[in-house]
């Protein structure tokens, strides 16, 4: 089977293609500029958190399953995922950052528009690391003690970039989407929400939404340089990439359902204990890899980019990982 026939109905890397992408690099560039911020100066604004308010809304927490919860566990509840939240975005855009960083070598000698728009891209990526760093001191020093982080972010990097482009690529755009679409859907609408927190995401937002562009761009530029075989091989590596995920999610899961349960402060019993590690299982699914995944604009890119063999392969592994309630 040769490259032509086993592809769907991808466009090819044309002049026409071309044309279109660097227009929209141009774009990125002009958006990036007027929405660009500074961390002190429009968004921490010399504030701290406020922890009688709600950070992670339930949409996404998915506290609403704990029903045996008060008000103020039920708050801090959203608290603590709300802390992972915002590390876990911090451990992304290690691998992210430096990712796009290597993209840009494809373009230091030819398309100058695509290859200011992909810095631009790293030095936000770098400028978010070191807002959420910045987060975790404020959050360390006024949460319980024994908040515990179950990986470190560049033995995940280095796992994650050494997987092959397009896998690396897909799951960037995967992340990417849920930013946006999480804040759109859950963050956005949700008024009780701490006001540093919310405002945290809405400026990451802002400039997350030009990232998702050149994210597509890349993946589908990387997709026209592979035959089937290549891509296959590929689809493997993303598949393995989900896995890990999952395994820092699980991992992350179990400390936090520790953590909660110790610093509530009162018994809870067994039953109790599992159905909240069971809720924040599924709400870390939920956030870092379903929302991405079932993302239409993920699954419109994919379905261009794939044999039905090779989509219907990634389905029934993210099935496994994450079930459709």
């Amino acid at each position: 089977m040769n490259a032509a026939t086993a592809r769907t109905t991808a466009p090819q890397w044309n002049a026409e293609v071309a044309d279109a992408d660097r227009a929209r690099y141009a774009r990125c560039i002009e958006v990036s500029r007027r929405v660009r911020w500074d961390i002190d100066r429009d968004v921490i604004r010399g504030r701290d958190f406020d922890f009688d308010r709600t950070f992670l809304p339930a949409g996404l927490s998915l506290v609403n399953k704990l029903d045996f919860l008060d008000s103020d566990e039920r708050r801090f509840f959203s608290q603590v995922q709300g802390r992972t939240y915002a590390w876990m975005f911090g451990l992304c855009e290690r691998f992210i950052g430096a990712k796009m960083l290597q993209t840009s070598g494809l373009h230091w000698l030819g398309d100058q528009k695509a290859l200011e728009a992909l810095v631009r891209f790293s030095d936000e990526e770098i400028k978010h690391q070191e807002l959420f760093r910045r987060l975790e001191a404020l959050l360390d020093a006024r949460m319980p003690d024994g908040h515990v982080k179950t990986a470190e972010p560049n033995a995940v990097a280095q796992f994650v970039l050494a997987r092959r482009n397009w896998a690396v690529l897909a799951l960037v755009y995967l992340i990417e989407l849920f930013v946006q679409r999480h804040y759109e859907e859950s963050i956005a609408p949700t008024q009780e929400l701490c006001p540093l927190w919310k405002d945290v995401f809405l400026f990451h937002f802002r400039e997350e939404c030009q990232h998702s562009v050149m994210d597509e761009i890349e993946w589908r530029a990387e997709d026209a340089r592979l035959d089937h075989d290549e891509r296959d091989a590929a689809m493997d590596d993303l598949i393995a990439l989900l896995g890990a995920v999952d395994d820092i999610l699980r991992a992350q899961a179990d400390a936090d359902a520790a953590y909660f349960v110790a610093a509530c402060g009162r018994p809870f019993g067994m039953r109790q204990h599992l159905l909240v590690l069971d809720v924040l299982r599924r709400a870390y699914r939920w956030q870092y890899i379903a929302s991405g995944e079932r993302h239409p604009r993920f699954g419109q890119a994919l379905a261009k980019l794939c044999t039905p063999a090779q989509r219907t392969r990634f389905e029934a592994a993210l099935a496994s990982i994450v079930p459709e309630d």
